[in-house]
């Protein structure tokens, strides 16, 4: 009896403790939310302190879905493996929707934002500090 009791109570505390790191990391995430239009992202540039970060990409009437691509300043914006790939929305964004990216940390730097789907300019600025 006593080994069973051991084991529930440290099934318990791990629950517990991953449902604690869970909440903690939920606060730590910021969200960025960025509307785009028919050929443009209505922000164009953005200043923010390192972290983590969820982008939320709105479709404000382009007519067809949108998407969200972020590359590090610098890069090779047409090599997917120059995409900072966690900050791509989850499904694509439909007319009149929004959709979230799962969290990306972002350091220090310069960080260009477009969507190739819209398609938008490609010098839209995220500067992290």
């Amino acid at each position: 009896m006593k080994k069973v009791i051991t084991a529930v109570v440290f099934v318990f505390a791990v629950a517990f403790s991953a449902n604690a790191q869970d909440k903690m990391t939920k606060k730590e995430t910021k969200t960025i939310a960025l509307e785009q239009t028919p050929g443009e992202f209505t922000q164009k540039e953005l200043t923010v302190p390192a972290g983590t970060y969820v982008f939320e990409i709105s479709n404000n009437e382009v007519g067809h879905d949108v998407g969200f691509v972020l590359v590090k300043k610098g890069e090779d914006i047409s090599k997917p493996e120059n995409h900072i790939q966690t900050a791509y929305v989850i499904e694509v964004v439909a007319t009149g929707q929004k959709q979230m990216s799962k969290p990306t940390a972002l350091a220090k730097g310069e960080y260009v934002y477009f969507c190739p789907m819209n398609p938008t300019a490609t010098d839209n600025t995220l500067t992290v500090k």
